[in-house]
């Protein structure tokens, strides 16, 4: 069974910073690329950055280049979302997925999902 269980949402003021934790308990059997999505209220999905496990490939929206930076801890099977200079635009339900699809922040390609954490930015 692929668990992924999310941690380190919250609410911050504009211009701060959070961490984002992804916690996965499958050694690597749902997919060696891992992505962070995201959802606001009346929007789409939203691809956000991510990784692979093979290499360290990284892909980020334009939307948070320069902002964001996602990372993996593979002694710790842990992905990571460190993102600085929040805005209000960054607020959603943020959402770690785990698939064989490639470098892709297509979310369609992505099998397996965890429950999301709740990231708020206030202006």
């Amino acid at each position: 069974e692929v668990q992924l269980l999310e941690s380190g949402g919250g609410s911050v003021q504009a211009g701060g910073s959070l961490r984002l934790a992804c916690a996965r308990f499958d050694n690597n059997a749902g997919g060696y690329y891992m992505g962070w999505f995201r959802q606001a209220p009346g929007k789409e999905r939203e691809g956000v950055a991510t990784i692979s496990t093979l290499g360290g490939a990284t892909d980020y929206a334009d939307s948070v280049k320069g902002r964001f930076t996602i990372s993996l801890d593979s002694a710790k099977s842990t992905l990571y979302l460190e993102m600085n200079n929040l805005k209000p635009d960054d607020t959603a339900v943020y959402v770690c997925a785990a698939g064989n699809g490639g470098l892709t922040l297509n979310s369609r390609l992505y099998r397996f999902w965890g429950q999301g954490t709740q990231v708020n930015v206030s202006s």
